[in-house]
């Protein structure tokens, strides 16, 4: 399938009667296909970690190492469902966090309430970018490649569930975004 014209884009985009939530491993490039996304889309992007850490005025790392991840999930649970819970986000990109959708009550939330993608990339690329910055509580510890190769495998049926698969490596992110959109408009039929 070539790629979609802007007109193409534009016609998808008045079409989504619901918002786009991004999926997948830390590292998958939610947050940076998705605004790349939303730009071609015309709509608004939101990055849930950035959401949470606006709201309790403490970054992710902060709120795993004072609260734990019970805690943090909480919250994440609590701003997809103001989020998805909004009508005016129907035209919406979304990136989840990593493990948002590992989460059984989130993921119901989104399978429910949005068009989910599940974003999926090669095992170095994952490692690579996610250490980039110090900023993943879950690869503090131990090697980050063996520790991404775990969350993989205990969340890939998780991350299955999502009805839109698309692979994001290490090229343009107009690529991967067009992908996206292809996939949403076969999905939606």
């Amino acid at each position: 399938m070539p790629d979609m014209s802007q007109p193409e884009l534009a016609t998808l985009a008045q079409r989504l009667d619901r918002p786009v939530v991004l999926v997948g491993l830390m590292g998958a490039g939610k947050s940076t296909v998705g605004r790349r996304l939303a730009e071609l889309l015309g709509v608004d992007f939101v990055d849930v970690d950035e959401e949470i850490e606006r709201a309790a005025n403490l970054t992710v790392a902060e709120i795993f190492e004072r609260f734990g991840e019970e805690h943090f999930r909480d919250g994440e649970r609590r701003v997809f469902t103001r989020l998805l819970d909004d009508s005016a986000g129907k035209g919406m990109v979304i990136a989840a966090g990593g493990g948002a959708f590992s989460e059984p009550t989130t993921r119901q939330l989104i399978l429910s309430r949005a068009i989910s993608v599940w974003l999926d990339s090669d095992d170095a690329t994952l490692a690579e970018r996610a250490t980039r910055r110090d900023t993943r509580p879950l690869l503090r510890e131990g090697d980050p490649r063996e520790k991404l190769a775990e969350l993989r495998r205990r969340r890939l049926a998780d991350y299955g569930a999502a009805p839109i698969w698309v692979k994001s490596g290490r090229g343009a992110h107009r690529k991967v975004a067009l992908d996206i959109a292809k996939g949403i408009e076969r999905w939606i039929g």
